[in-house]
């Protein structure tokens, strides 16, 4: 540990070709994954935004057959609908979002950076399959441009049948755009495969002298469970679209009705993944709110164990409630009743984790800094998306509202929310950490008023949408649904520029923030090992092993 300390790391001696591209440092290899994950969040929030700006008003106005246009105020009569486009856009923002974005930020970033140095290991088990993780992804974002740019159905160019890839749309959409997007989510896939074994591996082996399970902190725990998901969940994900790529190419009939195959069935296959995902993406986020409101309340976590396992629940449960996305596809009404009760019952656990946070704050000396603003703020999105999910939990309701914006809203508040707010809370709480600069506080709060607002103008009035019957994936609407659309682009419009903001935030930090001297630059309450090291912690963290009394500073454990 004192090596760890004078080790000189303000000096690295390493090119940067050599630290950056050839990297088995988990850290630098963390930072790649956050830099990355940002890169293509940036351009998947635009498609967003073009959508919105489609969708402000009743009619086509942007997405024409004559050619995109950015511009308003041309006349809508010389403009045909490109639904081709509409549906383009729809498909790639949620693969880059789902596949390319959250989970590589908060997995493989924040899971890199942080898992190894709370548990006091040296590195991760496997260095060079870490490396070979970020490039395998680096190579699933390539194939997904490449599949964007790649002729696709409507003699055009990308596919448009949703991040789903639901047969028969991807069964019959032309061009190999198609063929690219199953590829690119295939070496996804195989990349989080690697960093799930690598991470496991990792955390049963190699904690420090004396954590044992009931010791560990409360992110790397977060982190193990998600590794669970990712490893158990992904191999089916993988022969589903193994299985859709075969039916496009050699013509097996595996989800064609013609050929004796069923499209229910890659429903079931997907979904058996696609919920587990949900988990994996807000899962890491728990651990990162916990750490943060334990120390901006400076307290300990209130109920460890309890919250430990509920993570575990959620985690378990969430393999057995994939088919409440599928209440409208003709199941007898004990399969709807079994899984409706199952849905309702991840509630219970979820619940506990939100008592246990607000029980931390209770009483607790809360300093409002950008990172405690950002866990309040996911408490409240978080609380909004969960209610909403029990409503549709239910299966009468959910035929009603089943692919209307009600779904949207709902799933945003989870996800798009939820885990965002968390990977915001994460980067404000550790920034200085990994870049040994801090963040302007002033215009982290700034960011986090405009993203609260903003998102939530967005997707709060999409409830009233789902409510009043408009379908979702549609590129125009009648005009009664014109004033709550008008008010969530107007919403899209503030968060993005939030997010412009927040990159702003975050390049001023690295070149000009201001230097931190302080390791524990949070206070004593931040408790973790991480606090520990120098900011930035040197190449090679923990030569020596920690000792007990330099983790173990909670006995009420």
């Amino acid at each position: 540990m004192a090596d760890a300390a004078t080790t000189g790391h303000d000096h690295d001696e390493r090119s940067f070709f050599t630290r950056w591209f050839m990297s088995t440092n988990h850290k630098d290899i963390g930072i790649l994954y956050l830099f990355t994950a940002g890169f293509v969040g940036l351009i998947s929030v635009a498609f967003t935004v073009y959508m919105r700006m489609e969708l402000m008003e009743p009619g086509v106005q942007y997405m024409c057959a004559e050619g995109a246009r950015f511009l308003g105020g041309i006349g809508a009569e010389d403009c045909s609908p490109n639904g081709h486009l509409w549906n383009v856009m729809i498909t790639y923002h949620g693969i880059l979002m789902m596949f390319f974005v959250v989970i590589p930020a908060l997995f493989g970033g924040f899971g890199n950076y942080f898992m190894p140095l709370m548990i006091g290991a040296p590195d991760m088990a496997f260095p060079r399959l870490n490396n070979l993780s970020y490039w395998m992804y680096v190579a699933g974002v390539s194939l997904g441009v490449v599949s964007m740019l790649a002729p696709g159905g409507n003699g055009q160019l990308g596919s448009g049948v949703g991040w789903v890839l639901y047969a028969p749309l991807s069964t019959r959409e032309a061009g190999v755009s198609m063929d690219f997007a199953i590829f690119a989510v295939h070496v996804s896939g195989a990349s989080s495969i690697l960093g799930a074994i690598n991470i496991i591996t990792t955390f049963l082996n190699m904690r420090a002298p004396g954590m044992t399970l009931h010791k560990t902190p409360l992110f790397p725990w977060s982190i193990f469970i998600t590794a669970w998901l990712i490893l158990l969940s992904l191999p089916v994900l993988a022969g589903a679209i193994t299985m859709l790529l075969t039916d496009r190419n050699f013509n097996t009939g595996f989800f064609t009705p013609a050929n004796g195959g069923d499209p229910i069935l890659y429903q079931h296959l997907l979904w058996f993944f696609g919920h587990p995902e949900v988990y994996m993406i807000i899962v890491p986020g728990f651990g990162i709110i916990s750490h943060v409101i334990a120390t901006f309340s400076k307290k300990p976590i209130f109920g460890y164990l309890p919250m430990v396992y509920a993570m575990v629940a959620i985690g378990a449960l969430g393999f057995v409630v994939w088919a409440h996305h599928m209440y409208t596809v003709g199941m007898t009404l004990n399969q709807q009743a079994y899984f409706m009760v199952a849905t309702m019952v991840i509630a219970v656990p979820t619940g506990i984790k939100i008592f246990s946070w607000i029980a931390t704050m209770w009483q607790g000396s809360i300093t409002f800094k950008t990172p405690m603003l950002f866990a309040i703020g996911f408490l409240f999105v978080f609380t909004v998306g969960g209610v909403t999910g029990i409503v549709l939990a239910q299966a009468g309701i959910d035929r009603a509202y089943h692919d209307t914006y009600y779904v949207v809203a709902h799933f945003h508040y989870v996800m798009s929310l939820g885990a965002v707010f968390c990977i915001f809370a994460g980067t404000y709480y550790w920034i200085g950490k990994m870049s040994g600069r801090q963040y302007p506080e002033f215009w982290g709060k700034v960011h986090f008023w405009l993203f609260f607002i903003g998102t939530n103008i967005t997707f709060f009035p999409q409830h009233f949408l789902g409510r009043q019957g408009m379908p979702r994936r549609y590129i125009d609407y009648p005009d009664a649904f014109a004033l709550w659309n008008w008010w969530s682009s107007i919403g899209a419009f503030i968060a993005f520029a939030s997010f412009l903001l927040f990159i702003g935030i975050v390049f001023y930090t690295i070149f000009a923030g201001r230097k931190i001297e302080e390791n524990a630059y949070w206070g004593e309450h931040a408790e973790t090992l991480e606090w520990l090291l120098p900011n930035p912690p040197p190449e090679h963290t923990f030569e020596e092993l920690p000792t007990e009394e330099m983790w173990d500073r909670q006995p009420h454990h």
